[in-house]
């Protein structure tokens, strides 16, 4: 039952402030109507006051199925393997596996037995062998400008960056389905150009092309962290775009960070430290004593805007922000909830919905920033069951949504 906050309020006993707030926190999801008023479901906002008086079951599991498909997988720019495991995990197998950083190759080697994995430079690799032979090429490319976006010279248009080894990939190979991953930022980059370019490449290429982006909160994943997937199909291909279906509940990092084991971590130099322990749980900067504010932001003190990242605190009822490649930037500040330290490697980890037994390689800044840079296991789970179901073309209408 959908209601507006006001009405759930007087139907739950709790304020409509406090809904709006869980709203703008991202623990529940509003819908607005043709008037752009907000309205609730009734069933997720009673979970998350189970949840938040400890009378809910934990939710948190790395996602895994007992089942394997047929179809196999090119991942490019594999990092720390979050995708790879995630799309493992679902069903799917790799053909071939493609990393540059040599920490990152370690950590695959470490963890992936028996999987084709090419180190090196993804412009040396030739993947004409694999012609008309693989399912589906997936990339998580990093964002890069093109110097003549726009300028209608398609394919050759985006030669020079790694978006075109993707594409390069996809024009050798000949998958049924090309799945791109990337930050949401990518969807205003540059005005919009530098997507719409990406998208008429690979229209080019012979492929029909949607996008949209996913939010891990509601997919299983401890984190508010939001990741563009633009999937493309084959234009001789009758089956549906298909997407994740968020869920009506998130995960908490207690849930998440109970029994996790020790690890390495870094830790604040003693003036940060005496700072960062007068924050409380959930809290930031506007926490502190106004002298003290005013010490720790510095310049940054006058400017304008929240800069809700600085001197931040993480709450244990909700799942964290979004991981960085540090934890103790000043930025973007991952502070344990209870205890004065940053969050670790470990800890890092099972955020990402890696499992405990997911080794890193490298300096412990290396193992960190793996760990940020990827891609979270579960909501790679996720994404890699619809890939199943829409080369199945079996969609499960609980867990999946289909694109028109």
């Amino acid at each position: 039952m959908k209601l507006t906050a006001l009405n759930a309020s007087e139907l739950l006993g709790i304020s409509a402030d406090t809904i709006r707030r869980w709203d703008k926190k991202g623990l529940i999801k509003s819908t607005r109507n043709e008037q752009n008023y907000r309205f609730f479901d009734i069933e997720e906002i009673k979970r998350l006051q189970n949840k938040l008086h400890g009378t809910s079951l934990n939710n948190f599991k790395i996602l895994k199925s007992s089942q394997r498909s047929q179809y196999n997988v090119i991942e490019l720019f594999a990092g720390a393997g979050g995708t790879a495991l995630g799309f493992e995990n679902a069903g799917l197998t790799h053909a071939l596996l493609n990393e540059f950083d040599k920490d990152c190759v370690e950590t695959l080697k470490g963890n992936l037995k028996g999987v084709n994995l090419i180190a090196g430079d993804i412009r040396n690799i030739d993947f004409s062998d694999y012609k008309d032979k693989i399912d589906i090429v997936q990339a998580g490319f990093p964002c890069q400008a093109f110097s003549y976006a726009g300028k209608g010279l398609g394919f050759e248009e985006a030669r020079g960056t790694l978006f075109f080894e993707f594409a390069r990939c996809i024009k050798e190979t000949n998958p049924k389905i090309a799945v791109g991953e990337n930050v949401r930022g990518l969807l205003n980059h540059d005005n919009g150009k530098t997507l719409q370019t990406m998208v008429n490449i690979i229209q080019e290429l012979g492929y029909k092309v949607k996008y949209k982006v996913l939010r891990s909160q509601y997919l299983d994943v401890p984190q508010k962290r939001e990741r563009l997937i633009i999937l493309a199909i084959r234009n001789n291909l009758d089956i549906p775009f298909v997407f994740p279906k968020e869920k009506d509940y998130t995960v908490s990092l207690r849930e998440v960070l109970i029994d996790c084991p020790p690890s390495d971590g870094q830790k604040y130099p003693k003036k940060k430290y005496d700072i960062l322990k007068l924050v409380p749980e959930g809290g930031y900067w506007r926490d502190l004593p106004i002298n003290l504010q005013k010490e720790y932001m510095a310049g940054s003190f006058h400017l304008s805007g929240g800069k809700t990242g600085m001197a931040r605190r993480l709450s244990w009822d909700e799942p964290s922000l979004t991981l960085t490649c540090a934890p103790a930037q000043k930025q973007t500040e991952r502070c344990h909830p209870s205890e004065t330290r940053p969050l670790n490697i470990r800890e890092y980890a099972r955020i990402q919905t890696f499992p405990d037994d997911w080794n890193f390689s490298g300096s412990l800044s290396s193992q960190y920033k793996q760990i940020g840079n990827a891609v979270p296991v579960n909501l790679a789970y996720h994404i890699g069951c619809c890939l199943i179901a829409m080369l199945d073309n079996k969609i499960d209408d609980d867990t999946m949504l289909v694109e028109n």
